[in-house]
């Protein structure tokens, strides 16, 4: 398989009707350059439900144009509906009908087993105009498409015109300002903004049903506690699903927000245990479980190796050389091998059945009849006990004490954590602000973790035949430096910890 090429792409759509006419567009600070009409033929693709339509994904294979080929275009997370990833492959990576094997890995996660199939065609008649800087540079795209639908028959069945409004350059103010020009000129002039692709408007409103994993608003306080659950599972759920894409993209912290979003699922389906059937949320948890310690590896040997070689820089140079240069070689190994692993395991029957299950259950998670109670009654009960649980194991770390103790303590601040952070939208400030003192204990006792790891790892790498005795002297003395480090988390606990217990008093949960 070929690695496909990504594009961000910037855009804005307007519907129009057949007879209108551009305005004037010789008043922006840009030249404006017609370029030839060009003709255009897309087939898209998807499942028979408009799987990938319902996600907001688009997947076609595009005769004509400048950029012929198949793409597959992808929402960002955080971003307006008209930014999107853009990956392509050549036309003849597969005919119609034959998505590319590379991208159909990456859309894995939204289709399971459903085949993509054909759903329909659009051709378009593209007459483009480019607008350009007063020094000749290319900043924006703006298109005048008249496109024709056809169904799966080859008959056309409608017709309708679309203006697109595209950057050509996105690191450049200059053209966001322009793009922003000329969508008012256009709505001024009686153009229609819209967010639906082509084939989404033409598919009609199948192709803008909810997703398979819909995102659901959180009741208030009087609200029911199973509705605030179908909310955080089905939230959760789709980050793991987006992140698993972003894995198979190879894309910088993919892994890392697979694992936070296995978590985040495996620490609510404990704290909420009694308001679900035991034995659903038992096999979702290990199943979670199972693929966190598969992209375990990864996300470890790669925050363990950026944090060895910050910290080596406070070596004296020959030394920070020495051991920067047996980090590197050791832990970049463990990370291809992981990386392999991890790869198989997201291809595996194992993981499809965990994605179709965590489908289902978002869609109808499996609760018993306390959960049809206010969220007022129900949650703050949990959230007391999780955070009982944390104060004890809390209570009883010693300065001096075993890093395990440290270690079990940071495993329940997590669980509270994350238990406090589903009632933030319920029960509002307050909650938020202990939320925000929990994640600042945990961050606290992570770093004390990664620092405990990292000696570990530093003592393991010692005792390899591949380490001299003068690449063993500097890996001791960063095992210092990590020593040091994780005595400091520790005094620094105390302070952390007080912040937390009075943010606990305040909040009303507990």
């Amino acid at each position: 398989m070929s690695t496909p090429t990504t594009h961000r792409e910037i855009e804005r759509k307007f519907r129009v009707h057949a007879l209108f006419e551009w305005p004037e567009l010789s008043g922006l600070s840009a030249t404006v350059q017609l370029h030839p009409t060009v003709s255009m033929r897309a087939v898209y693709h998807d499942t028979t439900e408009l799987t990938l339509f319902r996600w907001k994904v688009t997947l076609r294979r595009r005769e004509g144009g400048l950029d012929a080929g198949w793409h597959l275009k992808l929402p960002v997370e955080s971003m307006a509906e008209g930014v999107r990833d853009e990956l392509h492959v050549a036309l003849n990576a597969g005919e119609v009908g034959q998505v590319p094997a590379e991208l159909a890995d990456i859309i894995t996660p939204l289709v399971r087993d459903f085949p993509l199939v054909p759903v329909v065609e659009l051709r378009t008649e593209r007459s483009p105009r480019v607008l350009n800087s007063p020094e000749g540079k290319p900043l924006v795209e703006v298109v005048d498409d008249v496109v024709t639908v056809i169904d799966l028959n080859g008959t056309a069945v409608g017709i309708f015109r679309e203006l697109e409004i595209e950057l050509l350059d996105n690191d450049d103010p200059a053209a966001h300002r322009l793009l922003e020009e000329v969508g008012s000129l256009l709505i001024q002039a009686g153009a229609v903004p819209g967010t639906l692709s082509k084939a989404a408007s033409a598919l009609g409103p199948r192709a803008s049903a909810p997703a398979d994993v819909p995102e659901l608003p959180m009741p208030g306080p009087s609200g029911m506690a199973a509705d605030a659950i179908r909310s955080t599972i089905a939230t959760h759920v789709r980050a793991l699903i987006f992140a698993d894409i972003a894995v198979r993209r190879n894309l910088p912290d993919a892994v890392h927000q697979v694992r936070v979003a296995a978590r985040r699922l495996r620490s609510n389906l404990r704290t909420f245990d009694s308001l679900l059937n035991h034995e659903w949320a038992l096999t979702l948890e290990e199943e979670l479980s199972w693929l966190a310690d598969e992209m375990g590896m990864i996300r470890d040997s790669e925050v363990l190796e950026e944090r060895l070689l910050h910290h080596a820089n406070d070596l004296p140079p020959q030394d920070a050389e020495r051991v920067s240069g047996a980090i590197r070689a050791y832990l970049d190994r463990r990370i291809e091998t992981a990386r392999a692993g991890a790869m198989a395991a997201l291809r595996s029957d194992r993981h499809t059945y965990l994605i179709e299950d965590l489908v289902a259950g978002a869609r109808s998670p499996q609760m018993l009849d306390l959960a049809y109670q206010p969220c007022e009654i129900v949650f703050p009960p949990l959230i007391e006990r999780s955070w009982k649980a944390l104060a004890k194991s809390c209570g009883q770390l010693k300065i001096h004490g075993p890093a395990p103790e440290w270690h079990r303590a940071r495993i329940k601040a997590k669980r509270a954590r994350y238990a406090v952070d589903v009632v933030v939208p319920i029960f509002g400030n307050q909650a938020k602000k202990f939320a925000k003192s929990l994640a600042e204990v945990t961050e606290l006792l992570g770093e004390h973790q990664d620092a405990f790891v990292a000696q570990e790892f530093l003592r393991e790498l010692a005792n390899t035949n591949e380490v001299d005795t003068g690449t063993g002297f500097a890996l001791g003395l960063l095992h210092g430096l990590e020593l040091n480090y994780e005595l400091q988390d520790r005094y620094t606990f105390a302070d952390t910890w007080d912040k937390a217990r009075k943010s606990a008093q305040h909040s009303g949960l507990v």
